[in-house]
């Protein structure tokens, strides 16, 4: 029953969206909108989903078990942090009347965080190597399996 009470409340506040998005928007804005999704399915089914696909291929060819899980963590998060950046760290909305805008070296920034996130799935990966070496509980169920 909670489920049921769950799936209709999103099914109004959908509709809901729905109504307003079409009452509240000009012409030229639902068009905009129309193409912004399409672009956004046409990217992630034409570059990053076979991107992904390749680079994982590639990864457990090279990688030993015991460093892929970790790589694939950072993996993860570089990807998402990078989608997350590309608008600051192409510098889009930056504008000379306002400096105050954009006003960092956000390449530093983002070369940090991912190099940290590098530094942690390394050693992430060597713990669980050495757990494996030792023959702790993880260990036994690689040699296991």
């Amino acid at each position: 029953m909670t489920r049921l009470l769950l799936g209709a409340a999103g099914v109004l506040l959908a509709a809901y969206g729905a109504v307003l998005l079409l009452t509240r928007s000009e012409v030229d804005q639902l068009v905009s909108l129309v193409a912004w999704l399409a672009g956004g399915v046409l990217v992630h089914d034409a570059i990053l989903a076979p991107l992904a696909i390749a680079v994982a291929w590639v990864a457990a060819r090279l990688l030993p078990t015991w460093a892929r899980g970790p790589a694939a963590v950072a993996g993860l998060l570089i990807g998402t942090l990078t989608l997350l950046a590309v608008p600051v760290l192409g510098g889009w909305g930056r504008r000379a009347d306002n400096p105050s805008l954009l006003d960092r070296d956000y390449w530093a920034g983002w070369l940090l965080v991912v190099a940290v996130v590098v530094v942690g799935a390394v050693v992430a990966a060597l713990v669980v190597r050495s757990r494996q070496r030792s023959g702790g509980a993880d260990g036994q169920r690689a040699r296991r399996g």
